[in-house]
């Protein structure tokens, strides 16, 4: 089923119809706030409001078509609100992440998770605005119209923040190459 038709049948009380929703979108979303965030339970918590809120509030959303683009604003959000209020690094787990990294033994998977804390401790660097543009286009593959809706700013905004985010990336990665 399409998502603009599990959204009319969610807002019309379809439990399954929302938990389908839920089971697409949980993942995508997680990744977000995870990699903005930095902090698995952090993401888990931004996740968990966002889709209880969603579920709450479908009356108010007038586009069905606009679910997706509504979860990925919510989320963003959420995030930058967790980061303007706990004003703190916090470090990915990044142990479990290099030990899925493919093939090259010990030397490889510390070598990865090295590389890993590098580009963490730089996404973290950016301004939470900068982070949430670049994760959605880099990470999530959103257009700049999509970002600008989901952050409330214009396409020319995204475009600046994200190219800020990129020009210090590669500064900040620049050991890396």
């Amino acid at each position: 089923m399409d998502d603009v038709t599990l959204v009319v049948r969610a807002r019309e009380g379809d439990v399954r119809a929302y938990e389908q929703l839920v089971r697409r979108y949980q993942g995508p979303i997680f990744r977000l706030a995870v990699r903005m965030l930095a902090s698995r339970g952090d993401a888990e918590d931004v996740v968990q409001e966002v889709f209880f809120t969603a579920w709450r509030s479908l009356a108010s959303l007038h586009e069905d078509a606009a679910f997706v683009g509504w979860l990925y604003r919510s989320a963003t959000n959420r995030c930058l609100n967790v980061i303007r209020a706990r004003h703190a690094t916090v470090d990915v787990d990044l142990a479990q992440q290099a030990s899925r990294s493919p093939g090259g033994g010990p030397e490889r998977t510390v070598e990865v998770s090295e590389q890993l804390a590098a580009v963490t401790v730089a996404l973290q660097r950016l301004t939470g605005e900068q982070r949430a543009c670049w994760l959605l286009r880099e990470v999530h593959g959103r257009s700049y119209e999509e970002i600008a809706d989901a952050l409330r700013v214009t396409p020319t905004t995204v475009r600046g923040r994200i190219a800020r985010a990129r020009a210090q990336l590669t500064e900040m990665m620049a050991p890396w190459r």
